[in-house]
């Protein structure tokens, strides 16, 4: 294995009753804040409220930007750095879920440029983040674990791009996780988002690249975390054990801890960022229908031990089997957890997507390379295969 740098200098309040200590945290960058947040959930639970009144309780000023958007637009980006600027805000304070936190990563380094915020993300520009305004992070939705890393998506309608970039200065300095606020979640995106954690991890497993066993068993962990907790969360919405076992994996699924050492470029993710980018579905309820088929499309006789690993030690399948029996019942099981335990949709026909744009799409999820050189390398003719497998 090849040596590696793991730093992710977030501080995080876990638990109930963590938000007395936002008023002194925010006060550390300044008196100006920027309140961000999504459709207005926050304030039919009563935390816009709490948070408020925490923010004038320790003397600062309050500015607001309300209405980001599932699958951020880079209208609200550029919203955010105008009032930013206009306004000489010291510190964003994002309270939402992946969305809301990946706009406002982006409006804090927007903040600090006179550019267009989407020379960011912009494939030909790729503008370099060097600076960013200070981000401090209240989660209500466990899923894209942006809380916690450094990272993130943001799309244009107009072109029909969903692209990501990051910088360790958009690395929030503080987050507040407390999973009551996560109980108001429709039982719909706790679906999603429990799908999403399971991508961000299977993404970084399924790998030929040899590193530290510990990884793989903490990875494994973190699934089967996900699979015995999301049915009992859709079920009890208030079920904090549930609630804080999503939460917690949500974040150690994607700050870069179970990376290790793998280079290996992720898949399903640039797929369905181009379902997105077109159609604006979900992104979880888009990886799960991908996910499967992105794996029987994978299986192959050099790479086979990995789904034999997934299968025994993950669903317990009879390691007595056949390795292609263990595979397949492998793929099986994850389907049958994310359809029909997640009740989630399961091709693309369901949420009303044909193959109108998939020759594009295969192409746009290459990002100008020639393939994706993940798990298994995967040309645009085989990305189009995938969605065709998917409808």
């Amino acid at each position: 294995m090849k040596p590696f740098i793991y730093n992710i200098p977030v501080k995080v309040y876990f638990g109930e009753g963590q938000l007395s200590n936002l008023g002194r945290e925010l006060s550390k960058y300044g008196k100006k804040v920027l309140l961000t947040y999504g459709g207005g959930s926050i304030k039919k639970i009563g935390l816009y409220d709490e948070v408020i009144k925490e923010i004038r309780d320790a003397g600062l000023e309050v500015f607001e930007l309300s209405g980001i958007e599932p699958n951020p637009r880079i209208e609200s980006v550029r919203e955010g750095a105008r009032i930013c600027k206009e306004e000489n805000i010291d510190v964003v304070l994002a309270v939402g879920g992946g969305s809301t936190i990946d706009a406002s990563k982006f409006i804090c380094a927007g903040a600090k440029v006179d550019f267009d915020p989407w020379d960011f993300l912009d494939l030909e520009k790729r503008a370099k983040i060097e600076d960013a305004l200070p981000l401090l992070t209240i989660l209500t939705l466990s899923a894209t674990g942006s809380e916690m890393d450094n990272g993130g998506v943001i799309s244009n309608l107009k072109t029909n791009e969903k692209l990501s970039n990051g910088s360790m200065c958009m690395l929030p300095k503080v987050s507040f996780l407390d999973p009551k606020n996560t109980y108001s979640v429709s039982e719909y995106q706790t679906a999603c988002g429990s799908a999403d954690i399971l991508s961000h991890i299977l993404e970084v497993y399924f790998t030929t690249e040899n590193d530290l066993f510990m990884l793989d068993c903490v990875m494994e962990g973190l699934m089967k975390t996900v699979i015995k907790y999301a049915p009992i969360a859709m079920k009890d919405p208030t079920n904090y054990e549930a609630r804080a076992n999503l939460m917690w994996t949500s974040s150690w699924a994607i700050n870069g801890f179970i990376n290790g050492s793998k280079s290996t470029a992720w898949s399903c993710h640039p797929m369905e960022h181009e379902l997105s980018a077109f159609y604006d579905i979900t992104h979880g309820h888009g990886l799960a229908i991908l996910t499967p088929r992105w794996m029987q499309y994978c299986l192959n006789d050099e790479n086979i031990y990995k789904y034999v690993q997934f299968g025994v030690n993950v669903f317990g399948i009879d390691k007595n089997l056949s390795d292609r029996e263990i595979a397949e019942k492998a793929i099986e099981k994850l389907s049958e957890f994310l359809f029909n335990d997640l009740k989630l949709q399961s091709t693309l026909k369901d949420v009303n997507i044909n193959d109108e744009n998939f020759a594009i799409m295969a192409k746009k999820a290459c990002k100008g390379k020639e393939s994706i050189k993940g798990f298994r390398e995967l040309t645009p003719e085989d990305i189009e295969n995938i969605y065709r497998m998917c409808l």
